[in-house]
């Protein structure tokens, strides 16, 4: 059975960008009679604030995007969902790759690295410096081979595509230095956990994407190596600028503040989509028009 997630950071207000990718998975998974898991991204508790979390149920219910699995308030997220929940499980994972020898510590701050590289990678700088990672302070990272790729195969539009994540991303991090771990492995230990198997993304996540793979072989993780991918583009404004909550996107609670209605929201959404808004009624209505959808 097909299985896939919407996964929401309760640090803003949901805005039109994050819908549309919610809205696709959404398509996706119903089309295919799999199930959709709602997968809060809580871990960091000091971005996490109640209203946001309060804006996902009820901009999920309001645009009557459903789901199968997953908490359906604060309480039973906190109670049942939590990522804070599956710390151990999160450790495992790290454990392993510290005993296999694939991490090692960083004391590099994010100004030294932006003044030594060039589109923010890591230059490496404390690959050989044998840091203890039982320091305070201290990241860890993956020791990534040189000049390795992987590929992706994009389920919507059958093709794959190449990523040299070594170029792109370097060696990234999977525990921060405050101690938590970093998204790329709550991301992947939480997929496997629950089982997903068709990860749906935009574009900007691509790499993310890769990463998880490759973490995915060190981990032996058998349903994210089966896993089947979609990265959509992603929706910006009339300026070119992707919209995000860091870019002060327009969110749908102010949307509905200043009076649009959920046909209004869902016609945005269809304009993404190769619809015209006025056609767009609900999101069964996209389910009745799949075959029509165009899958950017």
């Amino acid at each position: 059975m097909l299985i896939s997630r919407i996964a929401p950071t309760p640090s803003g207000y949901l805005h039109i960008g994050n819908l549309i990718s919610f809205l696709q998975t959404w398509l996706i998974v119903r089309s295919q009679n799999g199930k959709l898991l709602l997968r809060i991204d809580d871990l960091d508790s000091l971005r996490v604030q109640d209203e946001f979390l309060h804006d996902i149920f009820d901009t999920l219910a309001f645009l009557e995007i459903d789901y199968d699995l997953g908490p359906r308030n604060i309480l039973e997220l906190r109670n049942e969902y939590s990522q804070n929940l599956r710390i151990e499980q999160y450790q495992k994972a790290m454990a392993k790759l510290k005993l296999d020898g694939q991490i090692y510590g960083c004391t590099c701050s994010r100004k030294i690295i932006a003044s030594n590289s060039d589109f923010g990678r890591y230059p490496r700088f404390c690959r050989d410096k044998k840091t203890s990672l039982n320091r305070v302070n201290v990241a860890w990272r993956i020791r990534l081979p040189l000049r390795y790729e992987v590929n992706i195969k994009d389920e919507i539009h059958q093709k794959v595509e190449t990523v040299k994540l070594s170029d792109v991303m370097s060696d990234f991090i999977i525990r921060r230095k405050d101690g938590l771990p970093a998204y790329q492995i709550a991301s992947l230990v939480d997929d496997e956990l629950y089982g997903v198997n068709y990860v749906v993304r935009g574009k900007d996540l691509f790499t993310s994407s890769a990463a998880q793979i490759y973490l995915s072989k060190l981990l032996n993780y058998q349903f994210h190596l089966s896993s089947r991918f979609f990265h959509h583009e992603l929706l910006r404004s009339k300026d070119d600028v992707k919209l995000s909550k860091s870019a002060g996107a327009y969110s749908i609670f102010q949307m509905r503040k200043e009076g649009f209605k959920k046909e209004e929201i869902l016609g945005i959404l269809g304009t993404h989509l190769g619809f015209k808004k006025r056609e767009v009624k609900s999101p069964l209505w996209f389910l009745d028009n799949f075959d029509k959808i165009d899958w950017k």
